[in-house]
């Protein structure tokens, strides 16, 4: 093995003590370091966001802050934090920071979406895709899979049901480095554990996510400097369809009124705004019957986060038409089109395809995690086939955004979420 591979099987040693106290005003919170017995070893998390990073798993153990009146989730109700060998069917290699920030983040959407069996794949603490369905998690799974099999590779799979065997097998086919779940079927557990990495955790708790939807934890933001931002977390305030806020707004004594949404797009805009929970800002999300069909995430502008998103969803698209029909990636058939005259002729006939489809997103609604400051978005994503957007409102150019729905044709829906939902 060479001296650069070794870094990513070297555990760091952890210096971190066992005991972490924090005094908020007259009130203390009393932490314990979470450690797992594995192979024989005391080991806690393999390192942290990189591997030079020592890192520690601190589980809330006594305390529960109480801060403007409002109750904070407390002791005895931890999730990830929680997880002893018991709930660690598998440790493969066992678990760092980003695998369980991965599944935490699953879980911060999941919480809204309990409705349903869904799927969440992520990568880099963002999922790069989510469906619900009453079909069941194992079509819940391949819906988010097909929806960006790119970013999936080596990717964290959460769901909200219990796990069998069809999901499994599906999961076993392609890379994945975790897998969580509310519980297993046993022939389900068997088929995972033949990928002797794969992190399989069992955490029962996910069966009460809707529970703590509605209950914030301390949420602490540590500076380069050493200092510290602490907010209440993020509660979504969108929980059904009759939360939206009709869209209206007024300009000059004039009163612009969108379109509100169909049930069908009610529900898309409901499962993708829980999903922009968990999305880093600035972002949208594209959906359609209960699938994400485009994520946009992490961009400095509004109009910047449409672009990615539509530029992405042609990529995918186009590469799952060649994985179906050519059982190739599109970079794949892209390097074999340099050379074979054949390849070059598929390449071409795909992404004609690709486009005449406009990858996938006529039919998708859209969410937006922040106002629209101008229409150059909204048009964007008309552009694109959208039938709906929901947005928080807010801008003094809502009547523009407004205009821009309703001189679509057909007319667009849009409606407000009333709340922002950065994520920084």
């Amino acid at each position: 093995m060479s001296d650069l591979k070794k870094m990513y099987h070297t555990l760091q040693q952890d210096p971190f003590p066992a005991d972490m106290k924090l005094t908020l005003g007259d009130q203390e919170l009393v932490f314990r370091k979470r450690t797992w017995e594995i192979d024989g070893e005391t080991k806690g998390l393999r390192y942290g966001e990189n591997p030079d990073q020592p890192a520690a798993l601190y589980e809330l153990a006594e305390g529960q802050l109480e801060v403007g009146g409002v109750k904070f989730i407390g002791a005895g109700q931890g999730l990830v934090s929680a997880l002893t060998e018991e709930h660690m069917l598998q440790a493969g290699k066992h678990p760092g920071k980003t695998n369980l920030t991965d599944v935490d983040n699953a879980l911060n959407i999941l919480q809204y979406l309990s409705a349903k069996p869904a799927a969440l794949i992520l990568k880099h603490n963002n999922p790069c895709g989510a469906a619900w369905t009453d079909k069941g998690v194992a079509v819940a799974l391949k819906r988010a899979f097909e929806a960006d099999r790119i970013a999936a590779f080596g990717g964290a799979v959460v769901v909200n049901r219990k796990l069998d065997l069809a999901t499994a097998e599906l999961i076993n086919s392609v890379y994945f480095e975790v897998v969580a779940a509310p519980e297993f079927d046993a022939d389900a557990l068997a088929v995972l554990k033949k990928k002797k990495n794969l992190r399989i955790l069992e955490i029962p708790g996910i069966t009460e996510l809707e529970s703590l939807s509605r209950t914030p934890f301390l949420d602490i933001k540590s500076l380069s400097d050493g200092g510290m931002v602490v907010q209440f977390s993020f509660r979504n305030a969108i929980l059904s369809t009759e939360d939206f806020i009709a869209a209206e707004a007024e300009k000059d004594g004039n009163a612009f009124v969108a379109r509100a949404p169909s049930k069908q797009e009610a529900d898309d805009l409901l499962f993708a705004w829980a999903v922009e929970a968990g999305v880093t800002s600035n972002s949208v999300i594209f959906a359609r019957d209960g699938v994400t069909t485009a994520i946009g995430t992490g961009e400095q502008d509004r109009v910047g986060c449409v672009l990615l998103a539509v530029t992405k969803a042609y990529i995918k698209y186009a590469d799952l038409l060649s994985s179906k029909e050519l059982g190739k990636s599109l970079f794949e058939l892209k390097l074999a089109a340099i050379k074979d005259p054949e390849m070059k002729e598929k390449l071409a006939d795909i992404e004609k395809r690709t486009e005449a489809a406009r990858g996938g997103l006529p039919g998708s609604v859209v969410v937006s995690d922040g106002f629209f400051p101008f229409r150059d978005g909204v048009d964007l994503c008309i552009d694109q086939g959208v039938t709906a957007i929901a947005q928080p409102g807010g801008s003094i150019r809502d009547f523009e955004v407004i205009q821009a729905v309703n001189e679509a044709e057909p007319q667009v829906a849009m409606v407000f979420t009333g709340q922002r939902s950065f994520k920084h």
